[in-house]
């Protein structure tokens, strides 16, 4: 049977473009926009970073124009459940959490392709700078990075399975941004100039502490920071709006530059210290996924990256006989913080990853 293809279409200019370049193809598509949640939902009353009337409205003038059928699929449930309500429990546990890999893990490694094969489509295809290749000597499919490191986003997708890799396809993977842009004024689509979204899309302002509040109807009290050696030096706004490795906006005075090394969220305590205590020796991660064959309990060398935007710190993984990984870097490694994601690559090639349990100091 031929392939199918059902097109992620956020309304920006990437997936536009990745809708094109699967036409061009001579691959019968269809788009479709997720829909994650409403504005009212949050109780946010100004712009939305996505998921507004106007990304949806962009999405289905750009389908239009390409001759794509073209509909709005609700997941604003399954959202708040999989991606806003962990990303609470994790800022409220003290880790630091990264939802932009639980939208890609559960929402279109999930969602969107459960819903694509119960519609008959074979492949899902996003606009992700990111590649997926067949590799048939190890007889998987492979993870790769974009080729335009400023925009790789192979980072987020590092928990999808084979299953699911054998049916998402990134077309823009092999471009960088500059030709997605003109390609896209070139065909004339009228979002080809439309600025990329900064921030993570249900908090727009950036200011998390605000929405947790807002969306928990919850305070998070204020409480002691504290030094390297326990003692109390000044006053923090509430354990939750704070981040490891932050230094600014922290309101304390001194000639030293203070950086957030660690939180207690049952004493509603945050340590700061020297940028020298935001190093680590290693990590510990869990939920590990594995995209190459699982190497069992072989240690073996990667680079590690762990955060989005990152360069990736040479390291040897450790297996566990509990399948979680140990991580040693080579050298010190800076703000390495729970909740997020480690990944594991090898050159351009994503081995896996997991997320991130704990630092190991030392």
């Amino acid at each position: 049977m031929p392939d199918r293809a059902l097109i992620a279409m956020s309304g920006g200019v990437d997936s536009s473009v990745a809708a094109y370049l699967t036409l061009t193809r001579g691959i019968p598509c269809a788009g479709v926009t997720l829909r994650q949640f409403r504005n009212g939902d949050l109780a946010w009353t100004g712009p939305s970073a996505c998921c507004s009337w106007r990304d949806m409205e962009d999405a289905a003038q750009v389908a239009l124009l390409l001759g794509l059928p073209h509909g709005v699929l609700d997941g604003v449930s399954r959202f708040r459940r999989e991606v806003i309500d962990r990303f609470v429990r994790v800022y409220e546990s003290g880790g630091t959490p990264n939802p932009c890999l639980d939208c890609n893990r559960c929402m279109r490694a999930g969602y969107l392709l459960d819903y694509a094969a119960a519609k008959g489509f074979s492949l899902v295809v996003t606009g992700h700078y990111a590649r997926v290749v067949y590799d048939p000597r190890l007889a998987r499919w492979l993870l790769l990075r974009g080729v335009d490191p400023g925009k790789d986003q192979s980072y987020v997708h590092y928990a999808m399975t084979q299953d699911q890799l054998a049916r998402t396809r990134f077309p823009l993977g092999a471009l960088r941004k500059a030709q997605v842009r003109a390609l896209a004024a070139r065909l004339g689509l009228p979002n080809a100039s439309k600025p990329d979204s900064q921030d993570i899309c249900f908090v727009p302002d950036g200011d998390y502490a605000a929405f947790l509040e807002r969306y928990t109807g919850r305070s998070y009290p204020p409480g002691d920071f504290l030094d390297l050696e326990g003692r109390v030096i000044g006053r923090h706004r509430g354990a939750a709006r704070y981040t490891i490795g932050q230094r600014r906006g922290l309101g304390l005075s001194g000639p030293e530059r203070r950086y957030v090394c660690g939180k207690d969220m049952a004493r509603n305590t945050v340590t700061v210290g020297p940028e020298s205590a935001l190093y680590a020796a290693g990590l510990f991660t869990e939920a590990v996924n594995w995209i190459v064959p699982d190497p069992g309990l072989s240690p073996l060398r990667a680079q590690v990256q762990t955060r989005y935007r990152q360069r990736a710190a040479s390291a040897t993984l450790y297996p566990q006989r509990d399948g979680t990984v140990r991580v040693d870097f080579d050298r010190p490694h800076r703000a390495v913080t729970p909740g997020q994601a480690a990944v594991f690559y090898r050159g351009n090639v994503v081995l896996g990853g997991g997320v991130i349990r704990a630092p190991v100091r030392g």
